[in-house]
């Protein structure tokens, strides 16, 4: 699994010789991963930068609304902006976190607009990141 989530387009031939097997037990191994959901597909990785979307965006939202109704609400809204890449409900004092991409400062504030119109939230506050440290789609497989 690790070489498939440093590099998806390995044919089973090339994985099997990276980790001593045939090519037919190696493409089976794959095949199973996918039946049983441990991959969950494969995608091309495309360069923020490279499709103008130069900011990234963290959005930490609060809610005195805990109802499923606005739960439901908040959703159906946040699933029409393309540029909120990820949604988390957290714990904490912040009930919500957004990671939203986004091509400039004035293109986030015209999102931001949007969605406050869209759901009604009791505070939202934003961090703006400088400078990406760490980011990676493999997933650590020690656990397994």
């Amino acid at each position: 699994m690790q070489l498939l989530q440093q590099d998806a387009s390995l044919s089973a031939r090339e994985i099997a010789e990276q980790v001593g097997l045939t090519a037919t037990p190696c493409w089976r191994r794959i095949q199973n991963l996918e039946k049983s959901g441990v991959i969950t597909g494969q995608v091309a990785l495309v360069d923020p930068a490279a499709v103008n979307l130069g900011v990234t965006a963290l959005v930490q939202i609060r809610t005195n609304n805990h109802t499923a109704e606005w739960l439901s609400q908040f959703q159906a809204a946040i699933d029409t902006f393309p540029e909120v890449v990820e949604a988390y409900r957290t714990s904490g004092e912040i009930d919500y976190i957004l990671r939203v991409m986004v091509p400039s400062i004035d293109s986030y504030d015209l999102l931001y607009k949007r969605l406050i119109k869209a759901v009604d939230l009791y505070d939202v506050r934003t961090v703006f990141v400088m400078e990406k440290i760490k980011q990676t789609t493999a997933l650590p497989l020690d656990y397994v």
